[in-house]
Formats: structure tokens, C-alpha cells, sequence
């Protein structure tokens, strides 16, 4: 057993020994194939580097002669361009000079020439000086003498000549202005149909008897203080028959305060808690009828997208009158009158119209802020963002503004033909009478003017022209000196007609 194990062992040995050998044989002989295989694979790589290389190196030659092959050709038609325009420049060059040597011998010529017109201009200098001295002497005028008399002969008639002409020019002027006008304004009116007499807002609430004055003060005079705290208006309850006169500056308090009246009236409870009740109601019922009759205007003159509040205020204006004049029958007239000459004249009807329907808008509250209605009216416009051309044209209707577009020319002539057409208004006869002898006093102190008279209502003033002072080609200009003067001091409805009279009277007697 101990042998078998021995035997075994060495066998083992011996087999682990000739195996080892095996494979070192075996391994040496394959890394040696393995080095041979990478030296060949080294040598066939360098091989065909040095080949790529070499093609290489011919493709740049091959490529490098092209491009400098291709400079070459540049380069020469670089240089031919370059010679041409030298050749232009040098032939540029030769023409400037041969201008250059004419330029200089004109000048020459014209340097001799002008030498001898200097020389001329001073011998008829010499020659005009003499001409000059002896015209002196013959005449005995000095030449400055001459010239003032030449000027003024020249003077009087270039004088007559213009007037003669600006008496005709005015004349045809005049007479197609007023032709064409009156067709404008006639078909305007026509198409306008407005009414003629305006109505007045009423300021006096009859009553059914005399009794019921004593019920409307009240015990103590409780119930006119109610009424009066409450609307804001003065009652004035006299001996006037059966009637209470309503007083305030505000027409439209005053409506409210009539509308309370004749509510307190009719049902016969007067006393504060039932005023104050009535009162509430009037406010109400006027509210909305200055609505109504705010979107009526609008609606009848065809101007929309108006501001509600702008509405309000034109429905207020129903209450408020000038000299008589219902204030918005006058405004809805006004923008029709404005916007039908506007058509006919190829503008913009509804700019004429809408700054026509807005152009009193400020007396709505001229009871209420400090100002002209025309301003209060520039600041309403623009705080509820109207365009600024309606603004502008709602500004110059009385000139105080200047007007920037035919639209506000015309809403100034239809404010005017509104205002005084007959029966519109009524005007105090002592402001009527100062106006009429403020128009005289303007052409009396006139120079040249003898004496004047306002006639035809103060449409017309006729001035007698002093005939040893003014000549008959001065008239002229003595008319327009007037009728600027007038423009400038006084106010009027409409036009002045300047009427110059001039008269020469020779009287002699037979014996």
C-alpha cells in the first residue's frame, strides 16, 4: 500500500514536470510566430505611409502650382486695370490742365473787359453828376426836392388807382360772397325748420285762490322755510293775485321748486314732512326728464356716443334761457344750421353738428362754477375726453378763441343767425340804446368824420364825411378804419354795414 502510494506520487511528479516542459515549449514557439507577424504587419504599414505620403506630397506640389498659377492671372489683370485707369487718370489729367490754361485766359479777357466797364461806369457817373447839376439849375429843385414831388404825384395816383380798384374787387368780392351766403344760409334755414319763437322758462305757479298763500307759508312760516331750505329757491309770495313768484339762479332748482308747487297744490297736504316727500319726487321726475331731453337732442341733431354726463347737461340747458332764448332749442339749432352749411360747403357735417350741439354746453353750470360759459364748456369737453378739434371749435363761437378749422368758422356764423334772427330774442332797450350810441361815438371820433347816425336798429351806421379833409379816393379807407374799429370795441349780434357818404356842395347867388 505504501509503495502504491509512493509510485503514485512520483508518477504525479514526473507528470506534472514533463507537462510544464510541454507547454513552455509549446508557448515560446508561439510568441515567436507572434513577434514575426506584428514586425511584418509594422514593415507593411510603414510601406504604404511612406506611399500616402508620398502621393501626398505630390497632390500639394500639383496644388500649390495651380493656385500660384491662378495668382499669376490675377495678378497680370490686376496689373492691366490698374495700367488702363492710369492711362484715364493721365488722359483725365492733360484735358483738366487744357481747361485749366482756357479757364485762365477767359479770365483774363473777362478781368480787361471788366476793367473797362469800371472805367465807363465812372465817366457816366462823371457824365449823369453833370446831367444832374445842370437839370438843378434849369429846374431849381435840388434832385432830392425832384424825387419828393415825383413820389408824390405817384403817391396820389397810385392811391386813387388802388381804390378805384379795391372799390371794384370789393364790389364782386361782395357780390358772389352774398350771392353764394345767401344761397348757403337760405338752404340751410330752410332745411333747418326750426321754431321760431322760444319758448321762456316759468317762473310763476298760479294758484287756485289767495287762501292758499297763507297754506303755503305755513304756521310760523314753517312750511315756505321747508320749501326754500329744500329746493333752494326764494319764494316771493306778495299781493300779486293768485300767484307765487318762484326766485333763483339756478333754472334748474327752479323747475323743481315750480314742479313741488303745484304737486303741493293739487293734493292740498302742506306741511314739511310731506314737502320733503314732494321734493324727493320732484328731483326724480326732473332727472329724468333732463335725460330724456338730453338723449332727445342727441338723437334729433344725430351726434352719438355722447358721455352720459355730457347728455345730463345738455338735458339741464331745456331750463336755461338767454335773453329769452330756450338754450337748447338754440344748441339743436345751431348744430343743424352748422352742419347743413358744413354739407353744402363739402366739410364735415358731424364735427359742425356735434361742436354745435356742445357749443353752449358751460351754461349748464356757469350758476354753479366762476368762469365764462366758454371756458367752463373747454374744461367739460375735455374732462370727458371729447376730440380736441370739437373742442377747438366749440371755443372760438364768440371770438374769443381763434378759430383753426372752417368747422368753427361756421359754428360761429350759425351761433350767430340762431341768436339774431327775429323773435329768437329780446334784448333790454337800455342796453339796446348804449350799443347804438357807442356804435355813433366810434365814428365820431373818427378823424375826417362830420357827423354819424346808427340806423335799420343799429344794422347800419351812415357816416357824412368831412369833403375839404377827405377826398373821394380816401372813403375807402376811412370805411374800412371804421369797421375795424367797431370789431374791436364793440359787441353785435351779426353784421354793422359802414355806409360812407362824401359830398361837395357849391352854392352861388344871381343878383
Amino acid at each position: 500500500m505504501l509503495i502504491s502510494c509512493i509510485v503514485g506520487a512520483v508518477a504525479l511528479v514526473a507528470g506534472l514536470l514533463i507537462g510544464y516542459i510541454i507547454r513552455k515549449t509549446v508557448g515560446e514557439k508561439t510568441i515567436g510566430s507572434a513577434e514575426q507577424v506584428a514586425k511584418n504587419m509594422i514593415l507593411d504599414a510603414e510601406t504604404r505611409a511612406k506611399a500616402v505620403k508620398k502621393e501626398m506630397v505630390v497632390e500639394a506640389k500639383e496644388e500649390a502650382h495651380h493656385i500660384k498659377a491662378e495668382a499669376d492671372k490675377d495678378a497680370r489683370e490686376r496689373r492691366a486695370e490698374i495700367q488702363k485707369s492710369e492711362k484715364r487718370l493721365i488722359q483725365k489729367e492733360e484735358s483738366l490742365d487744357r481747361k485749366i490754361d482756357n479757364l485762365e485766359k477767359k479770365e483774363d479777357i473777362f478781368s480787361k473787359k471788366e476793367q473797362k466797364l469800371r472805367d465807363k461806369e465812372k465817366e457816366l457817373e462823371t457824365y449823369a453828376a453833370k446831367q444832374i447839376e445842370e437839370l438843378e439849375r434849369v429846374s431849381g429843385y435840388t434832385a432830392e426836392e425832384a424825387k419828393q414831388i415825383l413820389l408824390s404825384d405817384i403817391e396820389k395816383e397810385i392811391r386813387v388807382e388802388a381804390s378805384v380798384m379795391i372799390k371794384e374787387i370789393e364790389s364782386k368780392a361782395k357780390e358772389e360772397a352774398d350771392k353764394k351766403a345767401k344761397e348757403i344760409i337760405t338752404g340751410a334755414i330752410q332745411r333747418c325748420a326750426a321754431d321760431h319763437v322760444a319758448e321762456s322758462t316759468v317762473s310763476v305757479v298760479p294758484l287756485p285762490n289767495d287762501e292758499m298763500k297763507g297754506r303755503i307759508i305755513g304756521r310760523e312760516g314753517r312750511n315756505i322755510r321747508a320749501i326754500e331750505t329744500q329746493t333752494g329757491v326764494d319764494l316771493i309770495i306778495d299781493d300779486t293775485p293768485e300767484a307765487v313768484i318762484i326766485s333763483g339762479f339756478d333754472p334748474v332748482k327752479r323747475e323743481i321748486a315750480r314742479l313741488v308747487l303745484e304737486k303741493l297744490i293739487i293734493d292740498g297736504r302742506i306741511h314739511p314732512a310731506r314737502i320733503e316727500e314732494v321734493v324727493g319726487k320732484a328731483k326724480r321726475e326732473v332727472a329724468n326728464i333732463i335725460k330724456e331731453e338730453g338723449e332727445q337732442a342727441t338723437f334729433e341733431v344725430g351726434v352719438h356716443n355722447l358721455h352720459q354726463e355730457l347728455v345730463k347737461l345738455l338735458g339741464r340747458l331745456k331750463y336755461r334761457t338767454s335773453y329769452g332764448q330756450n338754450v337748447l332749442k338754440h344748441s339743436i339749432e345751431v348744430a343743424n344750421l352748422a352742419g347743413l352749411m358744413a354739407g353744402e360747403l363739402g366739410l364735415d357735417p358731424k364735427l359742425a353738428k356735434r361742436a354745435g350741439l356742445l357749443h353752449d354746453i358751460g351754461k349748464a353750470l356757469d350758476h354753479e362754477v366762476e368762469g365764462t360759459h366758454v371756458d367752463i364748456g373747454i374744461d367739460l369737453l375735455r374732462k370727458y375726453r371729447e376730440p380736441e378739434n370739437v373742442i377747438s371749435a366749440m371755443a372760438a363761437h364768440h371770438g374769443d378763441y381763434e378759430a383753426k378749422s372752417m368747422e368753427a368758422v361756421l359754428l360761429a356764423a350759425a351761433d350767430a343767425l340762431s341768436a339774431a334772427r327775429p323773435g329768437a330774442r329780446r334784448e333790454m332797450l337800455e342796453t339796446y340804446i348804449k350799443r347804438l350810441h357807442k356804435l355813433e361815438d366810434i365814428a365820431n371820433t373818427t378823424k375826417g368824420v362830420e357827423r354819424s347816425y346808427a340806423i335799420q336798429a343799429g344794422r347800419e351806421i351812415r357816416i357824412i364825411a368831412k369833403p375839404d379833409e377827405i377826398g373821394d379816393e380816401e372813403i375807402v379807407f376811412l370805411a374800412r378804419e371804421i369797421s375795424k374799429k367797431i370789431e374791436s370795441e364793440l359787441e353785435y349780434p351779426g353784421q354793422i354795414k359802414v355806409n360812407v357818404i362824401r359830398e361837395t356842395r357849391a352854392i352861388d347867388y344871381a343878383k
